[in-house]
């Protein structure tokens, strides 16, 4: 019962906010969001042991396909509650707020998970994360999603063709995936001790984990959305950027820590790798299906979720770091400089819009806080432009048969 700590730490943080979500209680929105908030962190935890101790008893394909879904709900459910209140209320921020929602969470998890595996692997080995051959397929396919994505801005709509294209993008992944050989998961921690149950206890416990998490996470996304917005409104901060970039926090944490620690015990490969398959999953199937639900929500899928012109270089820049991202993940391998230029332009581009005005008009060109932010898409794009001749080579051996070498 010891070991099982962590579990009821976990069942403890969430039951306030599933308590006040359900009962309707009214709270400021700081209070709000902080409950409900810690309800989803806690929730994501409880979701991620059940996925991890699933593997154990779902088939293969159906793992790949269900689990990948479960484990990143928390995200699906903040962003689409965004996108359904858009189609109930066009004139409104939440378009506005969906795409701020998912365009922050793919930049996290490259700018500062995969760095940070990066990191722990350089120093406990001085070396880059080395990714399983098989990882390929994921480079692939994001490399695939990302040259898809990156005509989005090109239209200037977000429609129910685009996020066919990439669902059915994930579809086919999946499909490659699932003929993968069956392996034993590695569990640890919580996931272990669950693991070990007798296999009518566990899967009766992963089902009730599985129920509970979802219920408390679809029961806390409107009052998390709602609160995080109603903060910035109250306090005067910009609730673009909370909804950006503090909300995809507590939705991705569970997943980073997970793989801090798995990359801290040396096995940064499998670190990686889960956060590049985290990375795919979100930028085929979280971008996809929102077209969808605006359509269902506004009532037609001939209108497109109406997008500004910020919206659409939002879309761009968060494009444009992928497409680098893919070229430096092509050798299947990511070194520590190479996550050290993917941080810095991270950095760069969430700390420019920020900077005092008058400090940018001291440069050449004499350019805005926004006209910088601009400007790091095409930094993204031109240091992809500089590796391709290495990694062009590199992405086309991807392709090939596994028992080919990259060059």
């Amino acid at each position: 019962m010891r070991r099982l700590l962590p579990v009821w730490l976990a069942l403890a943080a969430s039951l306030p906010g599933l308590f006040c979500a359900v009962a309707g209680i009214p709270l400021a929105p700081p209070l709000a969001a902080a409950l409900s908030g810690s309800a989803i962190l806690a929730a994501s935890f409880i979701l991620l042991w059940a996925c991890d101790v699933a593997q154990n008893d779902i088939p293969q394909a159906l793992a790949l396909a269900v689990v990948a879904l479960i484990a990143v709900l928390p995200e699906y459910a903040v962003d689409m509650y965004f996108t359904w209140m858009a189609g109930q209320q066009p004139q409104s921020d939440y378009a506005h707020f969906a795409i701020a929602n998912m365009t922050g969470a793919n930049r996290l998890l490259i700018g500062v998970a995969w760095t940070a595996v990066a990191v722990i692997v350089w120093w406990r080995t001085r070396g880059p994360v080395i990714l399983e051959d098989e990882r390929r397929t994921e480079v692939v396919f994001l490399g695939l999603a990302t040259a898809y994505a990156m005509t989005i801005p090109l239209t200037g709509s977000l429609t129910w063709v685009d996020g066919l294209v990439l669902m059915g993008l994930y579809v086919v992944y999946i499909g490659i995936a699932a003929r993968r050989e069956c392996t034993e998961p590695e569990l640890c921690g919580v996931a272990a001790i669950l693991g070990a149950l007798s296999p009518a206890k566990r899967r009766l416990t992963t089902a009730a984990l599985f129920l509970f998490a979802a219920g408390v996470i679809v029961a806390n996304a409107e009052a998390f959305s709602e609160g995080l917005v109603g903060t910035g409104r109250q306090f005067g901060i910009n609730e673009f950027l909370l909804v950006q970039w503090l909300a995809p926090i507590a939705s991705e944490a569970p997943e980073f820590i997970v793989a801090v620690m798995f990359a801290l015990r040396g096995m940064g490969g499998l670190a990686l790798g889960s956060l590049i398959s985290s990375k795919l999953n979100q930028w085929t199937l979280l971008v996809g299906m929102i077209p969808a639900v605006y359509g269902l929500s506004s009532g037609s899928l001939a209108t497109p979720l109406p997008l500004s012109g910020l919206q659409m270089h939002e879309v761009l820049l968060t494009a444009a770091q992928s497409l680098l991202a893919v070229g430096l993940l092509a050798g299947l391998r990511l070194s520590i400089r190479s996550a050290m230029l993917l941080f810095v332009l991270f950095l760069g581009q969430l700390l420019a819009p920020a900077m005092p005005a008058g400090l940018w008009a001291h440069l050449p060109g004499h350019l805005s806080g926004n006209q910088v932010h601009f400007l790091f898409s095409f930094l993204y794009i031109g240091a992809f432009v500089l590796i391709l001749p290495h990694a062009g080579r590199q992405m086309v051996a991807l392709v090939r048969p596994s028992g080919h070498k990259n060059p």
